[in-house]
């Protein structure tokens, strides 16, 4: 198989256009698509739980993607165009029960361009800089306190210096849903509230995490943990969460405090998933995805959710910006685990292999897995033996699972710009587009 070809499955199931990487480059260039079509190489049944495990954390979040599946008894069925409310578990059943072929990749003349009809591309970082100007300014103020130490401890990452990527999701959504409702794109007071609140969250998460990780540095600078101490640290979190929970309550509107307050059960949950082991190899890649949207996508997903509801009472409107944010989240997701073992700590701002070090398996050692068996018994013991980092850091850098992660998080940008496309045209729906590409082609 040479280097330029995709991963390759096990029977006509999968049937669907992904962008096509230039020879050497991790991520694709977004002009050239190829479709896969079924070759005759056979690789067991860990993929049909990776498409399995799509179907079931979607089915989670009330609906199936669309992976544009075909190929099961000689019929189509494309997951997009079923019922919200039709039992996915026979979906997912189906495809664990059928195998898959290696693909084959030819040329086709297809684009993410011919998804939507906007004139003319935006930055989405540009785009959101009016809205996001004072954002960090005003999130200090909401968390206003006397006590010096305390006012450092939470005041420490809100340095102006992160990405702001949730915050900059969220006021396109708003905008984009504004317009859509035949109202003007400016921001409610609300929805600006929303882009603060999953800021807030997001980075009180991290601060929690720092401490279960023993992390000591993050964002390029020594961790809060590392600085004020672990109890310390666990307060400053518990503290912004508070904060957070006050500024969603100001809000008033019961429907969107209660899809906001079902990101920090995820996010619970989704710690606790992350503490175990899934013994059964075909559930680890469920176990995965569905860990993945609970402390990556949730957030991104109702969040968007919410500032859909503060302008448009259209429940499909909700599901629109809701699964444009899942399956955006996941794809970052995605990407961040391939970048752990393909860019260096001075791009990311943490040590690579981080994910190895602290025991996990992300998707390119699933992935891997096919081709090194000997990585199965790795995971079980999450990576504690003498040399187990090492040698499982060399069987993912000589297997497909770097490209083959790279792919899956493609094939969720796909459907998110499918997701946004059913908005009304505008600069801000072009700039939603934009940013999965920004995701995909990112170094850090």
């Amino acid at each position: 198989m040479s280097a330029a070809r995709p991963p390759r499955v096990d029977t006509p199931l999968l049937h669907y256009a992904i962008p096509f990487p230039a020879e050497g480059n991790m991520a694709p260039p977004w002009r050239h698509c190829c479709r896969w079509t079924a070759g005759n190489i056979g690789v067991p049944s860990f993929i049909n739980a990776v498409c399995g495990a799509v179907m079931m954390v979607a089915r989670r979040e009330g609906a199936v993607a669309s992976l544009g599946v075909r190929g099961i008894a000689g019929t189509k069925a494309t997951f997009a165009n079923r019922p919200v409310n039709q039992p996915a578990s026979r979906i997912s059943n189906t495809l664990l029960r059928s195998n898959f072929r290696l693909l084959n990749t030819t040329q086709n003349v297809c684009c993410f361009k011919n998804l939507h009809s906007d004139a003319k591309v935006k930055d989405p970082f540009m785009l959101a800089q009016k809205d996001l100007k004072n954002l960090y300014d005003d999130i200090k103020k909401e968390m206003f306190v006397s006590k010096s130490e305390l006012k450092a401890l939470c005041e420490y990452y809100f340095d102006g210096k992160g990405k702001a990527l949730r915050p900059m999701i969220v006021v396109l959504m708003a905008r984009a849903c504004n317009l859509h409702s035949n109202r003007e794109g400016d921001l409610l007071p609300g929805q600006r509230s929303i882009a603060m609140i999953s800021e807030m969250i997001h980075t009180a998460s991290l601060v929690h995490d720092d401490v279960i990780d023993g992390s000591d540095k993050r964002r390029g600078k020594t961790t809060i943990n590392e600085v004020w101490g672990e109890k310390k640290a666990i307060l400053a979190g518990d503290f912004i969460l508070s904060v957070a929970s006050m500024a969603l309550a100001r809000i008033g509107d019961t429907t969107v405090v209660t899809v906001l307050s079902q990101v920090i059960e995820d996010l619970v949950r989704g710690e606790f998933m992350q503490l175990g082991s899934k013994e059964n190899e075909n559930e680890r890649f469920k176990h995965y995805l569905e860990k993945t949207f609970k402390k990556t996508a949730s957030l991104i997903a109702n969040s968007c959710k919410a500032v859909s509801i503060l302008v448009n009472p259209d429940p499909e409107v909700h599901e629109i910006a809701f699964q444009y944010g899942r399956n955006v989240g996941i794809a970052f997701q995605l990407v961040d685990d391939v970048l752990d073992f393909t860019s260096c700590a001075n791009h990311l701002g943490k040590p690579s292999a981080a994910d190895l070090r602290l025991g996990l398996a992300t998707g390119p050692v699933l992935f891997a897995c096919q081709q090194f068996p000997e990585l199965h018994a790795m995971i079980m013991r999450r990576f504690s033996s003498h040399g187990d980092v090492e040698r499982a850091w060399q069987y993912v850098m000589e297997s497909d699972g770097v490209r083959q992660t790279n792919y899956l998080a493609q094939r969720y940008c796909q459907e998110a710009v499918r997701q946004i496309s059913k908005l009304r045209p505008s600069a801000e729906r072009q700039a939603l587009i934009q940013l999965t590409e920004l995701i995909l082609t990112r170094d850090k």
